[in-house]
């Protein structure tokens, strides 16, 4: 039995409120606090996000030009980023954390990616 459980719906469920929690949360955490660049990368992230769900090829996306490989591929190097940002960009503290979180959490989702059956 495979741990791999996350199918392209499941994964376009989770788009739309993460795209959200990347812009919304920053604020409401008050990140920036180390360097404010803490703040604004999740918020650029979050916008992105936005884009990239609406233009990908899944059931829940609006202008389907994106393939949903293209997508999970994006996602795993916004996770790789979200845990090295900390490090180059010298975020502290909540600022840090937060990304070392998120980055895990994204690169989680890619990896419990369930493909789909030919």
């Amino acid at each position: 039995m495979s741990v791999r459980f996350v199918t392209k719906e499941i994964h376009a469920y989770l788009d739309y409120p993460v795209a959200i929690a990347l812009f919304a949360l920053p604020f409401v955490l008050g990140l920036g606090q180390s360097n404010p660049l803490a703040l604004w990368l999740s918020v650029a992230t979050g916008i992105a996000a936005l884009i990239l769900t609406v233009l990908t090829d899944h059931h829940l996306g609006v202008i389907k030009v994106l393939s949903y490989k293209f997508h999970l591929t994006v996602d795993l190097l916004v996770g790789l980023t979200f845990i090295v940002a900390p490090l180059i960009l010298k975020f502290a503290g909540l600022d840090a954390m937060y990304y070392w979180a998120n980055g895990i959490a994204v690169l989680i989702v890619v990896s419990l990616h369930k493909p789909e059956a030919a």
